[in-house]
């Protein structure tokens, strides 16, 4: 799969970034690697990737955050803000915590985590810069128009 969605990414000048796997990324020649919480050293994948040039980690607090930038972290993820089914499981942390994690971190923080059209005000109002939207977008029946809903919302919100 990595091999067929890398050339997209490029072609439309979109970083790839492999979730989890530092190997694939190297064999694919990804620009970058993503970890969890549990998914090892950020400094090991980074170099079993190849040395990308992106490597980011999931949080889901503000000291997970400042350890994430400690370790190298070029961004981080912070949520779930909302409870979602990609993380079934996974207790939501709100949206208290994001305009804090943003002053302490010099690194971009994508929101993410049961983000959606209805919320997404919201969560920029509460201090997002950058959100995830996964579920809600892979749900709605035409795609265009639901991208541009959220840029006009995005830019609302600026």
């Amino acid at each position: 799969m990595a091999r067929t969605v890398q050339p997209i990414c490029a072609r439309h000048s979109v970083p790839f970034i492999v979730n989890d796997y530092p190997r694939v990324a190297a064999k694919v020649n990804a620009d970058g690697i993503h970890l969890g919480q549990e998914d090892g050293d950020l400094e090991e994948a980074r170099r079993q990737a190849g040395n990308c040039k992106l490597a980011g980690r999931s949080t889901h607090s503000i000291q997970q955050a400042e350890n994430a930038l400690a370790e190298g972290a070029d961004y981080i993820g912070f949520g779930p803000l909302h409870a979602t089914a990609t993380k079934p499981g996974r207790p939501a942390i709100g949206l208290e915590d994001i305009a804090e994690v943003r002053h302490r971190l010099s690194i971009p923080v994508f929101c993410i985590g049961g983000i959606n059209i209805q919320n997404l005000a919201e969560v920029v109002s509460a201090g997002a810069e950058n959100v995830v939207i996964v579920s809600d977008l892979l749900r709605s029946q035409d795609i265009p128009s639901y991208i541009q809903r959220a840029r006009k919302i995005l830019r609302g919100a600026s």
